[in-house]
Order: structure tokens, then sequence, then C-alpha cells
């Protein structure tokens, strides 16, 4: 019996092929704001449960969300929802069809990046500023 000649399938493009793009890397950060997400939901969770917990419990947990650490931990949570929040808005954006012209993508995409800054930085001067 003759043996049937295979021919030799194409690879599919992989990362080393592909150009970076303003949408390609916020799509990235978009995924990666969603995964930190469930860390701060975390130390939501552990934020409540020593506020059940009674005062010693919750002074400690107090203590370290306003330590220098601590702050930084919650201006980076901030961003982190501030962005993906951003982000799925323009994806709501697109979901509608609007926006998927190359220069407005582009446009959605810095967007992103520069509002999510520019809202964790209002928020965190707001919040200095009432408290």
């Amino acid at each position: 019996m003759a043996e049937a000649k295979v021919a030799p399938r194409p690879l599919s493009p992989h990362l080393q092929v592909y150009k970076w793009s303003w949408t390609m890397a916020m799509s990235v950060v978009h995924r990666l704001t969603g995964i930190a997400l469930y860390g701060g939901i975390a130390l939501f969770a552990i934020w409540l449960v020593a506020l059940a917990s009674g005062p010693s419990a919750f002074d400690t947990v107090q203590w370290f969300f306003g330590s220098p650490l601590g702050y930084l931990i919650l201006f980076v949570y901030t961003w982190i929802l501030m962005h993906h929040m951003l982000g799925g808005v323009r994806h709501l954006v697109w979901d509608f069809g609007y926006g998927m012209e190359a220069d407005q993508r582009i446009a959605m995409a810095r967007f992103t990046l520069i509002g999510s800054v520019a809202l964790t930085l209002a928020i965190w001067v707001v919040a200095l500023i009432a408290f």
C-alpha cells in the first residue's frame, strides 16, 4: 500500500511575528488588571473579616493600610480598577460597532491609559483633601 504524502502545515503567527501596537498592549494590560482585581478583592475581604472580628483585628488591618506600603497598594489598586473599567468601556464601544478605524482604536487605547492615570490621581486628591 502506498503512503499518503502529507503537506507540511503552516506555522501559526506568534508574538515574535507581531509588531506591538497600542491596542495590543492595552489588551494585555486589560487582562492583567482583570487578574489583579482578584487580589484587591481578597484584600477587601480581609478588611471585612477584620471589621467583623473586633477592634484589635480591625486596628491591625487599619494600621497596615495606613502605612506607606498600604497606601501604595491602595493607590495601585485604584489605578488597576480605573484602567480595567475604561478598558471595559472601550470594548463596550467596540461592541456597538464604533471606533473601529485604526486611528480611533489607537486614540481609544491611549485614552484608556491616560484616563486611568487621570482618574486615579483625581480620586486620590479628592480622598486626601476630604479625609
